[in-house]
């Protein structure tokens, strides 16, 4: 299933691309993340519960990034392992671009998952997963925009 989308963030350029790279940041706006910490400098190892429907489900894996340009963009991608539930892979493009006092951040990903929530249907995961994702962002922004007034975002 593929996810797409944009936010327009009122923080500039390096301040959006530190909280990007701040694990207690992401860990804040992951839907239903429990844990998330550096590992490597380009790994972090993370533990979301996460409910699709009438299954919930734990899981814990690992979170890379790759093809890193600072203050522009980065891959993003995602393993995890849900016992009984299933597996999850997936994979998001994010994009930044400067607007001055302002950001705009593009992202474009793909989602996989196995097992027993694949048993819920094609249509439903990817309904599923666009909200999960544009939650995630959406609250992304809003908690950089928060830190960024009050004070407290720092730059990259």
């Amino acid at each position: 299933m593929e996810l797409t989308g944009e936010e327009r963030i009122e923080a500039p350029l390096a301040i959006v691309w530190a909280c990007l790279n701040d694990p207690a940041v992401l860990k804040d706006c992951i839907p239903g993340c429990e844990t998330l910490d550096w590992v490597s400098d380009h790994q972090l190892a993370a533990g979301i519960k996460v409910r699709f429907g009438p299954i919930g489900a734990s899981f814990s894996g690992s979170l890379t990034l790759s093809n890193v340009v600072p203050q522009e963009s980065y891959t993003l991608t995602g393993e995890g392992k849900g016992g009984l539930a299933g597996f999850a892979r997936g994979s998001a493009d994010v994009f930044l671009t400067d607007m001055g006092e302002e950001t705009l951040l593009r992202y474009a990903g793909r989602a996989e998952i196995s097992g027993k929530l694949a048993s819920l249907g094609a249509r439903y995961l990817g309904s599923s997963s666009q909200k999960l994702a544009s939650r995630f962002f959406a609250g992304l922004n809003e908690t950089i925009v928060e830190a960024y007034r009050n004070g407290h975002a720092r730059e990259a």
